[in-house]
């Protein structure tokens, strides 16, 4: 199976409004490292079981995190390819950038098209 590698509009909605707290951040790179419950999640942060099991639900809806039922527990694993996908968006934004910046610096050393006046 090939995996899907195009973000749509509102996955990179989700992916970036979930990524821009810093306890969701902690969250994925946490258990990117090593699967965890939500318990043991919430036992790291000076807030309720129900606000990190809020910002798991944000981070599972982004795709960033898959919750999976494991006795009475919810465990939480971080998932390394959504992450990708987002890096590869971030890569392709950088690559246009990039070829802004060469184009640029063409022109100013000479090398590029002459302005139009």
């Amino acid at each position: 199976m090939v995996a899907q590698t195009e973000l749509s509009d509102a996955e990179v909605d989700r992916i970036f409004h979930a990524l821009a707290d810093a306890t969701r951040r902690d969250i994925v790179r946490r258990t990117l490292t090593v699967e965890a419950s939500v318990s043991e999640l919430a036992s790291a942060y000076d807030m309720s079981f129900a606000a990190v099991q809020k910002h798991v639900a944000v981070l599972e809806g982004a795709g960033l995190v898959v919750k999976k039922p494991r006795g009475r527990e919810r465990i939480v694993r971080g998932n390394p390819e959504q992450i990708r996908r987002a890096q590869a968006l971030l890569d392709r934004y950088e690559q246009i950038w990039r070829s802004r910046i060469d184009r640029l610096d063409a022109l100013l050393a000479g090398d590029g098209p002459s302005p139009q006046n």
